[in-house]
């Protein structure tokens, strides 16, 4: 599991091309029959996709969480971004359908990706520090609340689908759901914001062969990553996290942090943006 420090805003500022992307950007996520995860300093934040081939695949025992096994002291969120497979929680197998979602609380000790009968099956997830235990729970796409917004003619004609939140399902701290865009509709977070009381990362997908051009940074001093599909943005409290893309997409986005209300943000008007 590799490990990501963050740097401070300052030094952010100075960085060149490939050390900004070396610290904000986590590539090469989506290895078949591999679980391959990052462990952040962004609020503990731990991101991976589990993409298992033939055999089942099972969270990793890292080092990094200094605990037994992966879920002794946190909770996961885990979003199939392929085709349809299982995940055994236990003995309990949830089935997952493309862009459902299941939540996993602490102390589950036995957990194991499969693929469906199709094979193809890709689960991305995000787990955070937990401090008590909510109960496992699956949520397909239909069961998701939905928030239609934007404009057309503003290029950011979207849906917003969240997962796990406060009136959905519940969870120590992680906040979880996906934005889709319509096509012709290509600019995501646009105003920007920031959450100091946040860490927000991004799951760039179904892209194609399309890319997203990220904006970061401080609202005065940003800067831009070049992003593909299955790729992660990482996004500190300090930072905002904005984007347009080549055509249309759809991003995971997971939050970790003081709070769970999802509209807790300070704005970064387009007039100061710099």
């Amino acid at each position: 599991m590799k490990l990501h420090y963050s740097p401070s805003p300052a030094e952010t500022n100075t960085l060149g091309t490939e050390a900004l992307r070396e610290q904000f950007l986590i590539t090469g996520l989506s290895q078949r029959g591999q679980v391959t995860a990052h462990y952040t300093d962004l609020d503990r934040m731990i991101v991976g996709i589990a993409a298992p081939a033939s055999t089942p695949l099972t969270l990793p025992d890292a080092k990094e969480t200094g605990t037994a096994f992966f879920l002794e002291r946190r909770e996961i969120g885990i979003l199939n971004l392929g085709a349809p497979g299982a995940i055994r929680v236990g003995g309990e197998r949830y089935s997952l359908n493309t862009l459902d979602c299941l939540y996993i609380g602490l102390g589950e000790r036995e957990v194991a990706f499969e693929n469906g009968a199709a094979g193809g099956a890709e689960f991305y997830f995000i787990s955070t520090p937990a401090h008590a235990k909510y109960p496992t729970k699956l949520a397909t796409r239909a069961q998701a609340e939905i928030q239609e917004l934007g404009d057309a003619a503003l290029a950011n004609r979207r849906r917003i689908c969240r997962y796990i939140h406060q009136k959905g399902i519940q969870s120590c701290q992680l906040v979880m759901g996906f934005t889709e865009f319509e096509p012709g509709s290509v600019w995501n977070t646009m105003p920007p914001h920031t959450h100091s009381r946040r860490t927000e990362i991004y799951l760039y997908f179904d892209l194609g062969p399309q890319i997203v051009v990220h904006l970061m940074g401080e609202p005065r001093a940003t800067r831009h990553l070049i992003v593909r599909d299955r790729e992660v943005v990482l996004s500190p409290a300090w930072s905002i996290h904005a984007g347009a893309g080549t055509g249309n997409y759809r991003f995971c986005w997971a939050m970790g942090g003081d709070n769970q209300v999802f509209h807790d943000m300070d704005s970064a008007p387009i007039s100061e943006l710099r």
